[in-house]
């Protein structure tokens, strides 16, 4: 049975992510009146629109969908004004507040982050963490301010990151995560009992926008920090190189890694077998087990089908570029 909410509210977020939280909010019987989420982007080989996840889910359950380019805008923040919000939550949004909307709701604008604050400020604190092979995270949940992800903090949860784990795992369980202690945080903050812890600013770290270049494998480094960088994009962004050889040079895209033993030049493709389903490269330090991979024009494929297929020998080099 749902609690009856007068409390009304205003959700901005983009992703799968957001869209447990909004969902925990609905289903716990919250007023949401509108959402506020990132425009369609072109996807895909025919770049046909898109749009947000949380804009699929607001529009299925009767919510209204606002997509501006800018929260500057005066007319967008007159419209919000209008909705009167008791409170905005945000989780994983993707634009900057700026001041006149951050003091429109009287209970503030609330963001579930993706790390454990101070820690992994920024866009990208779920893959960041897995690419620095941290083994726990966790959820924040703060009141927000004209900084980036620096507002005083009320509530966290931690949660452990297996080895195996990638970002598209993880936003899963952390989107749950999030949404269960959003739920226990709301009340205090409404009714007056929420405590307000500020960040400590020298122990900050920041976590950037993951950019296109850093996709690219280069086998020189260990095969611990490759697997972390696959695992720690994937399925959201694909890390890719080349493979050169016995059928030229092509494309690849690598998509499910273990670490494991070995020895070789980097990039040499030291293990083969169809049987076993293993290819194996070597890397600066340890080697790679490619368990799943996409070639270039293809579907994605486990590597035991790519070997049997004859796409890749012994030998052959993979490259960055």
């Amino acid at each position: 049975m749902k609690n009856q909410m007068t409390n009304d509210m205003i959700f901005f977020g983009t992703p799968e992510f957001a869209v447990k939280i909004l969902d925990g909010l609905v289903s716990a019987g919250y007023n949401v009146k509108a959402v506020y989420t990132q425009t369609d982007k072109p996807k895909g080989r025919g770049n046909k629109m898109q749009p947000p996840p949380v804009k699929e889910y607001a529009l299925e359950h009767g919510i209204p969908v606002y997509q501006p380019k800018t929260l500057r805008d005066e007319d967008v923040l007159n419209g919000i004004r209008e909705l009167k919000p008791d409170m905005i939550v945000v989780a994983a949004y993707g634009k900057i507040f700026p001041d006149a909307l951050l003091e429109i709701p009287r209970y503030g604008c609330i963001n579930v982050h993706g790390s454990l604050l101070p820690q992994y400020r920024g866009a990208a604190p779920v893959q960041r963490c897995i690419i620095n092979g941290e083994t726990r995270t966790g959820v924040t949940i703060m009141r927000m301010d004209s900084g980036c992800d620096t507002g005083d903090m009320i509530s966290k949860a931690g949660t452990d990151i297996p080895d195996d784990m990638n970002c598209g795992e993880l936003f899963e369980k952390m989107g749950e995560a999030g949404s269960d202690l959003l739920l226990d945080t709301i009340p205090r903050i409404f009714d007056g009992t929420a405590v307000y812890e500020k960040q400590d600013g020298d122990k900050a770290t920041y976590s950037p926008k993951i950019e296109k270049s850093e996709l690219a494998l280069d086998f020189s480094r260990p095969a611990k920090q490759l697997h972390d960088l696959i695992r720690g994009v994937y399925p959201l962004l694909v890390c890719g190189c080349y493979q050169t050889g016995s059928k030229g040079r092509r494309g690849l895209r690598i998509a499910k890694t273990e670490v494991c033993e070995g020895n070789g030049a980097p990039g040499e493709v030291i293990k083969a077998d169809a049987r076993s389903n293993e290819l194996t490269v070597a890397c600066g330090e340890g080697a790679l087990r490619i368990v799943e991979l996409i070639p270039e024009g293809k579907q994605k494929m486990s590597a035991g089908d790519y070997i049997r297929g004859r796409q890749i020998a012994l030998g052959d080099i993979l490259v960055k570029e």
